[in-house]
């Protein structure tokens, strides 16, 4: 008797899987990094007051629903990290090769500093949004500094806590949404955006929240074309440290509590 072919599972190449995570990171760039610098015009005002608040929302929502989108498009062939916290943090917990994070992480930086190049030439367009592009360094994230612009009050240990806590927790959601059950699994794209979106809202008002170091990397590279805006590359390590730092202690912690082998 002649057995049932068994289904094929797709099996992807490392090429592939790097493409899948630089265009998925351009587009979360393009559309979040895009976000946070095209309102700096239209919804610019004083901390507190109605603008402010939209703009943080426009600028969480567009991150959350990009993060989403990229997820369910290239989740299947990369895992959908564009991100080198998620990424560290998977081959950390044993669900990745380490042989495939550096292929990971370039393709990430690559593709987000591509998405901020077309952000930055898209301002470039409008004389007053390309003023405040360049003096806020594409909406680079930051903390109180000599050589920080005005209106980056928080100390660095305070920034250094709020983007290992935030990016600990999202990474947190990552890990176990994707472990998930085959019924719950095709939920986890939603439960991610939605968490980073949230994890935006609360991390902006305080330093424009990184959460990713790429999403800082992007525009303090894009920055340096200029001149006046090289404080956005000098503050950078903050934000690539300390999100690496949160998705690894999400990686003990999703080892800490995986059920014991039947």
């Amino acid at each position: 008797m002649s057995e049932t072919p068994r289904p094929s599972v797709p099996r992807w190449s490392p090429g592939q899987k790097y493409l899948a995570e630089f265009l998925g990171t351009f587009g979360l760039l393009l559309i979040g990094g895009g976000a946070a610098v095209f309102t700096l015009v239209a919804l610019e005002g004083a901390i507190g007051t109605a603008n402010d608040l939209a703009r943080v929302l426009v600028v969480s929502t567009a991150l959350g629903l990009a993060l989403m989108g990229g997820i369910y498009a290239f989740g299947e062939i990369s895992g959908g990290h564009f991100n080198p916290a998620v990424t560290l943090s998977m081959a950390a917990s044993g669900r990745m090769a380490w042989r495939e994070v550096p292929g990971y992480l370039v393709a990430q930086a690559a593709g987000a500093i591509l998405g901020m190049l077309v952000v930055a030439g898209i301002a470039a367009g409008w004389p007053a949004m390309w003023s405040a592009a360049q003096s806020s360094a594409l909406s680079s994230q930051c903390y109180s500094a000599s050589f920080a612009p005005a209106g980056c009050a928080t100390s660095w240990p305070s920034v250094m806590l709020i983007e290992v806590a935030v990016t600990f927790v999202f990474v947190l959601i990552i890990q176990f949404s994707t472990r998930a059950s085959p019924s719950t699994r095709p939920l986890a794209p939603a439960a991610i955006g939605f968490a980073l979106l949230i994890a935006n809202l609360v991390a902006i008002p305080i330093d424009g929240a990184s959460i990713n170091p790429v999403r800082s990397l992007g525009p303090a590279v894009v920055a340096l074309l200029w001149s006046g805006a090289h404080w956005a590359i000098v503050e950078v390590w903050i934000f690539l440290l300390a999100p690496v730092l949160g998705g690894l202690l999400a990686a003990a912690v999703e080892r800490a509590l995986r059920p014991a082998p039947e």
